[in-house]
């Protein structure tokens, strides 16, 4: 089964081969995107074994996002040992993110 995970965007999208699932985690992201794919996961009668390939929607996008997104997909490829692909196609060993933009680092005030 193919996991597409878009978390781009405010409301983020998973997909479970052909079905779709919407959810806007707004600020808890983090703390819930695993427990959602899990629970979707469940209702489908899967479990993470059952994932046999990762596609991420890499950027532009949320810079929160894209980092939470990036490293559940990096953690989950590596440690299913799956294939990994960016929203292009191209297979990675692991994502980086495309912000978009150069992050915007304020100086240290000390």
């Amino acid at each position: 089964m193919k996991l597409y995970l878009d978390t781009s965007i405010p409301e983020t999208i998973l997909r479970l081969d052909d079905k779709e699932y919407k959810y806007p985690f707004g600020n808890s992201l983090a703390e819930q995107l695993l427990f959602f794919i899990k629970t979707r996961l469940d209702e489908n009668h899967m479990s993470w074994q059952d994932i046999t390939e990762i596609e991420f929607m890499s950027g532009p996008g949320s810079f929160t996002g894209l980092r939470i997104g990036a490293t559940i997909v990096n953690t989950l490829a590596h440690e299913l040992e799956i294939p990994l692909f960016d929203h292009h196609g191209n297979q990675h060993k692991q994502i980086i993110p495309d912000y978009g933009r150069p992050a915007n680092i304020s100086k240290p005030k000390k």
